[in-house]
C-alpha cells in the first residue's frame, strides 16, 4: 500500500508539484505528483536539475518526521481490516489479511473497501494482494492500481515488472541493468548457481537471490506487527456514532475482567481506544500499582480522564484492551470465604495516581550502589520495581539528608571522628562513636579525583545520634585537608 498524497487541499492536477528534502549536494526530490512524474521528474534527483527540465515546477519541503508519525497512526487505523499491520518503509503499509478477507466479501471487495476508506481521508493508494510480502510490495509499486496475485501466478504477474521491484539497493540495481537484467523475470531466468557465485557474500538488500526467495515464498518473511493488540480485550461496535464512551464503560470493564478471571490473570495497564468516523484514533491509558481484575475499580480509574478524548464527528467502535498482564490468583481473606471489600492500599494508590497524575505518588526502591545517596531512588508508584539484588546488612540512619551538610571541625581525633564540631550554629561534643566504615568512589560513575569517605556513627552530649563522614584523607593527592559532613540521623 503506497500513500501518494497528503491529506488537505491538494493543488490542481495539471500543476507539477514535488516535495524536497536535503541531500548531500542540495535539495533533492522526495516525492512527486502524477503531473511531475509525466514531466520526467524522478525521486532522488536534484531540484536544480529538475527545474531545468520543468521550469514551472512547484517545490515544497517534505515533513519526513510528520509523515512517519502519520503513517504510524495509519498502521493502527488499518487494523480494522486485520489484526497484523506494520509500516513498510516511509511510504507503505503491510497487512497480513490471511483469514480476514472473507469478512469483507473476498479480496477484490476488501481492496475496494480499503480504497474507499482511504479516499475519505484524502489519501490515494496503490493496493495489491499477494501470497508474500515481496510480491505485494512489487505489485503495489510497479503493478496496476489494484492487483490480486495468487500463489501460482507470481511468475507470470511479476515477471514483466522492473527489477527495482526486488527491493535491492541502488548499486545492485545498477549492476543488474548493466548485465541486461532489467525485469524480475529476467533475473528469475538466470541460473541459480550463477547468482550464488556472484552474490554469495552480499547482504539482504544486495542479494537478488535472497530477494527472489522471499518473493516466491521460499524464504520466510513474516509480518512482525509492533504494538500488537493484546489477546484479552473487549469491544463495543455501535450502530450509530456517539460522542461519549461513558455509558459503555461498565459493560466493557466487566467483559474484560471476566476474560482475565477465566485466564487466571490480572492486568496493570488498560488501553481505551475509540475509532472515529473520520479515521482518527483517540485513546486513554490508565495503570495500576498491582495486578487487578476488579471491574468497579478499573472503571473508576477513567473518571475525569474521558474528557481528554476528542470525539470529532463521533466514533462507532470502542476497544478496551488489557496490558501488562500477569498471573493472579484469588485470595481468601475471610474465614467463611471470599475477600474483604475494604479499600486496599493498592487501590488507593491507583486512585490517587489517576487523579493527580502518574508521578504524583512515588515509592522508594533500592539501587545497586554502596553510596547512600545512590542506594535509594524514588519511582512512580505505578511503575514496575526492577530486580536489583541489593541486600543491606549494615545499619543505616532512619533519616538521610538529601544533601550532606558540611560541619566545621574544632578538634579532631586521629583516625577517628571530630571531638568537637559546629553544625547548624551549634557546638556538638562527641561522647561516643563507632566506625569507621569506608566507602570508596564508584570509578565507573564518579569523576577522576573523587575522594573516598569514612563514615562514623557518633552520639553527642545530649544523646543525638548522627551519621558523619570524612571526605578524603591527608596527603591522598586528591585535594587539601579532609572535609566533614553530616549525612543522616539515627533514631
Amino acid at each position: 500500500m503506497r500513500v501518494m498524497e497528503r491529506q488537505g487541499n491538494a493543488p490542481p492536477d495539471d500543476i507539477p508539484v514535488v516535495l524536497a528534502r536535503e541531500g548531500q549536494h542540495g535539495p533533492v526530490i522526495h516525492a512527486a505528483n502524477r503531473t511531475a512524474r509525466l514531466e520526467g521528474i524522478t525521486p532522488g534527483s536534484r531540484v536544480v536539475d529538475m527545474r531545468a527540465i520543468c521550469p514551472e515546477l512547484q517545490v515544497a519541503y517534505a515533513d519526513e518526521a510528520g509523515d512517519r508519525a502519520a503513517l504510524d497512526r495509519l498502521v493502527l487505523w488499518a487494523r480494522r481490516w486485520c489484526p497484523w499491520t506494520v509500516r513498510d518503509g516511509d511510504d507503505g503499509l503491510i497487512l497480513d489479511t490471511t483469514g480476514a478477507d472473507h469478512l469483507w466479501g473476498g479480496e477484490a471487495a476488501m481492496l475496494v473497501e480499503m480504497e474507499t476508506q482511504l479516499s475519505l481521508l484524502g489519501l490515494t493508494a496503490r493496493l495489491a494482494v499477494a501470497p508474500t510480502w515481496g510480491a505485494a510490495w512489487a505489485l503495489a509499486r510497479f503493478g496496476p492500481v489494484r492487483a490480486i496475485c495468487g500463489a501460482d501466478e507470481i511468475y507470470f504477474k511479476l515477471g514483466a515488472l522492473p527489477v527495482a521491484g526486488l527491493r535491492l539497493d541502488a548499486p545492485t540495481l545498477l549492476l543488474l541493468r548493466r548485465l541486461g537484467l532489467k525485469t524480475i523475470g529476467a533475473v528469475m531466468d538466470v541460473p541459480r548457481l550463477s547468482l550464488t557465485r556472484r552474490f554469495v557474500k552480499a547482504g539482504l538488500q544486495a542479494n537478488p537471490l535472497m530477494r527472489l526467495d522471499q518473493l516466491m515464498g521460499k524464504l520466510a518473511e513474516p509480518v512482525s506487527s509492533v504494538d500488537a493488540k493484546p489477546v484479552i480485550r473487549a469491544q463495543a461496535r455501535l450502530a450509530e456514532p456517539i460522542f461519549d464512551p461513558t455509558p459503555h464503560l461498565p459493560e466493557l470493564c466487566a467483559d474484560l475482567c471476566d476474560q482475565l478471571k477465566q485466564a487466571g490473570q490480572g492486568c496493570r495497564r488498560l488501553h481505551l481506544m475509540v475509532y472515529r468516523t473520520d479515521g482518527d484514533v483517540s485513546h486513554v491509558d490508565v495503570a495500576t500499582s498491582a495486578p487487578t481484575r476488579d471491574p468497579a475499580h478499573l472503571q473508576g480509574l477513567f473518571r475525569d480522564k474521558l474528557e481528554r478524548i476528542n470525539p470529532g464527528f463521533g466514533f462507532d467502535l470502542i476497544t478496551l484492551a488489557a496490558g501488562a498482564v500477569e498471573e493472579m490468583q484469588d485470595r481468601q481473606t475471610r474465614l467463611e470465604g471470599g475477600a474483604d471489600d475494604d479499600l486496599h492500599l493498592t487501590q488507593l494508590i491507583d486512585r490517587l495516581s489517576a487523579k493527580f497524575g502518574p508521578r504524583a505518588v512515588t515509592r522508594p526502591i533500592l539501587r545497586q550502589s554502596h553510596l547512600p545517596e545512590r542506594a535509594e531512588a524514588q519511582i512512580a508508584a505505578l511503575a514496575s520495581v526492577p530486580e536489583t539484588g541489593v541486600v543491606l546488612t549494615k545499619e543505616r540512619p532512619l533519616r538521610l539528608l538529601d544533601h550532606p551538610e558540611e560541619v566545621r571541625v574544632l578538634y579532631a581525633v586521629p583516625e577517628g571522628p571530630p571531638a568537637q564540631f559546629v553544625w547548624r550554629r551549634q557546638t556538638h561534643r562527641v561522647a561516643r562513636y563507632a566506625g569507621p566504615e569506608r566507602i570508596a568512589p564508584e570509578w565507573w560513575k564518579d569523576r577522576p579525583g573523587t575522594r573516598l569517605r569514612d563514615y562514623f556513627k557518633v552520639e553527642n552530649q545530649t544523646g543525638l545520634r548522627l551519621w558523619l563522614y570524612r571526605e578524603g584523607l591527608h596527603e591522598d593527592g586528591r585535594g587539601g585537608d579532609p572535609r566533614w559532613f553530616v549525612h543522616g540521623f539515627f533514631a
